[in-house]
C-alpha cells in the first residue's frame, strides 16, 4: 500500500514508486511525439558539450536528409531542432515481418546560456550526424579601478 496517493487513479504497488505527472502526456523531455508513430525517433537523444570556444549539440538522425532538419534559433537564445522522417512506401506486394526503424517528427529545443554569439551559429551534417556550434561571446570582466585611501 502506498503512503502517497495516486490522485489520477490506480494505486503503486509501494512506497518507492514515483509519480510521473507527465506519463499521459503525448511528449516527454522536451521531444514531440506522433501518436501511432515510433517514440524512439521522436525522442531523439542530443549531446550537449560545452567548448572553451563553443557549445556543440550532436544528434544522430540515420536516414535523414539535411533538408528534412530544421535549425533556428528562436526568442534571443531558444535553440529549436525539428525535422521529419517520412515512412517508407509500402507496396501492396509488400510483407513486412517486422519494423523496427522509427518515423515520424521530432522536436528539441535548449536554452541557451547568456554567454552566446547566436549570429554566428553553424550546423552540418555528415553520415547521420548534425552537429551544431554555437560560438561563445567572449565575457567581458567589469573594470576595477583601485581607490586610494587617505589618512
Amino acid at each position: 500500500m502506498s503512503l502517497i496517493p495516486n490522485f489520477l487513479g490506480g494505486r503503486r504497488n509501494n512506497m518507492f514508486d514515483m509519480w510521473d505527472p507527465f506519463q499521459d502526456f503525448p511528449f516527454t523531455g522536451g521531444a514531440l511525439s506522433v501518436p501511432g508513430e515510433t517514440a524512439s525517433f521522436a525522442n531523439t537523444r542530443i549531446d550537449w558539450k560545452e567548448t572553451p570556444e563553443a557549445h556543440v549539440f550532436k544528434a544522430d538522425l540515420p536516414g535523414v536528409k539535411k533538408e528534412e532538419v530544421k535549425v533556428e534559433v528562436e526568442e534571443g537564445r531558444i535553440l529549436h531542432i525539428s525535422g521529419d522522417r517520412s515512412i517508407e512506401k509500402e507496396e501492396k506486394n509488400d510483407k513486412w515481418h517486422r519494423v523496427e526503424r522509427s518515423s515520424g517528427k521530432f522536436m528539441r529545443w535548449f536554452r541557451l546560456p547568456e554567454n552566446v554569439k547566436v549570429e554566428e551559429v553553424k550546423a552540418g551534417m555528415e553520415n547521420g550526424v548534425l552537429t551544431i556550434t554555437v560560438p561563445k561571446a567572449e565575457v567581458k570582466k567589469p573594470d576595477v579601478k583601485a581607490i586610494d585611501i587617505s589618512g
